[in-house]
């Protein structure tokens, strides 16, 4: 299983376990509702911050495989161009 569906597994859990543990606390209906505003905020942050780090790295691995092939291509440019000439050379000498 991938980190990422661990975390937001982890962080839906802990969400539905905090909400439950307000509804069944002995609280007026509205000092409950308030509090599950400012837990859901919480982890929507939470989530947010977590989401915005995958972002990232997905991001960093793209440019640097883009970045491979990129040099991948230029080395194999070079390569046949040095196959180009040394077959054109070859060619001269024979004539």
């Amino acid at each position: 299983m991938s980190s990422g569906k661990v975390i937001i597994g982890v962080l839906a859990g802990a969400a539905i376990g905090a909400t439950l543990g307000i509804l069944f606390a002995p609280d007026k209906g509205s000092v409950t509702r308030k509090k599950i505003a400012k837990k859901s905020n919480g982890y929507v942050d939470d989530l947010e911050d977590k989401f915005n780090e995958f972002m990232e790295t997905v991001t960093e691995k793209y440019e640097n495989m883009k970045e491979e092939a990129i040099n991948m291509t230029k080395k194999a440019r070079h390569k046949m161009e040095e196959a180009e000439a040394e077959l054109n050379d070859s060619g001269k000498k024979e004539k």
